[in-house]
């Protein structure tokens, strides 16, 4: 059984799941097909992706423009600030984020919608996050925006550190002159 629990972004979702825990540990389901359908989420995934980053590590934000993908993002290990940001210009919400802590274990997850940008924060010595994709991943759709965009101001848990960043990542454009949805 999962909870949707909506935030300021219309359509981003934080999707917890019950989470069986006793002496040995804990169970949980990362995905019920039916349970999703029922609250109007995606029951059928294209990909599922693996990342594996170490504490400090930024990556993203990054959307898919001409094949976009919604995407339900579970840490497996470690904990991740998770950030969505509308990049739909014709939005009342565009460039407006929400940003949620995720701990592998929690039963949480976020879901975000085609539209929206995605990045995170690695705050354990490591995480591991799980990725289900409503599309495949085409290379050529792949946008991103600077992490750090001042018009954005994203308040990421840094605490005075410099991120680990891609340079992909490092030099993304701003909200400003990216190539955005309409």
């Amino acid at each position: 059984m999962i909870h949707c629990q909506p935030t300021a972004l219309p359509g981003v979702v934080v999707v917890e799941a019950s989470v069986h825990r006793d002496d040995r540990g804990f169970f949980l389901e990362l995905f019920h097909a039916e349970s999703f359908a029922e609250a109007g989420l995606p029951s059928t995934f294209a990909q599922s992706n693996h990342s594996r980053s170490v504490r400090g590590t930024l990556r993203g934000l990054h959307y898919q423009l001409e094949q976009p993908q919604g995407k339900l993002v579970r840490p497996l290990s470690g904990c991740i600030f998770d950030v969505v940001v509308d990049v739909r210009r014709s939005s009342p919400h565009f460039g407006q984020w929400v940003g949620v802590t995720l701990d592998a274990g929690d039963g949480r997850a976020v879901y975000v919608p085609p539209g929206f940008a995605h990045g995170f924060l690695v705050q354990s010595d490591v995480a591991d996050l799980w990725y289900q994709c409503t599309t495949t991943y085409h290379h050529a759709s792949d946008r991103s925006l600077v992490w750090n965009d001042p018009d954005i101001a994203i308040a990421w848990p840094l605490h005075g550190q410099v991120p680990l960043l891609s340079a992909k990542d490092a030099s993304a454009p701003t909200i400003r002159t990216a190539t955005v949805y309409p």
